[in-house]
């Protein structure tokens, strides 16, 4: 590999779902002041709102929100 092209802050850091409370930790260049113990060890913390833990599409609750449909109201046009 090519020397001095990689990023030099390249390190392990948590992210943390908001919605959900899951983390996981994962190697990242991501930049962040705060940060958490995790097995008596201090880690880079990254929060988001969304991931796969809490959002719809990967938990099952998907919600349509519809309260007239798009086939009923294609219909009614053309009656």
């Amino acid at each position: 590999m090519k020397k001095d092209i990689h990023p030099a802050n390249y390190r392990e850091v948590v992210f943390l779902d908001a919605g959900a409370g899951a983390q996981w930790l994962t190697k990242s260049t991501i930049k962040t002041d705060k940060t958490i113990e995790v097995d008596g060890k201090t880690y880079p913390l990254h929060r988001v709102d969304i991931s796969s833990a809490s959002h719809p599409f990967y938990t099952g609750k998907q919600k349509f929100v519809d309260s007239e449909g798009r086939v009923q109201r294609f219909q009614k046009k053309f009656k």
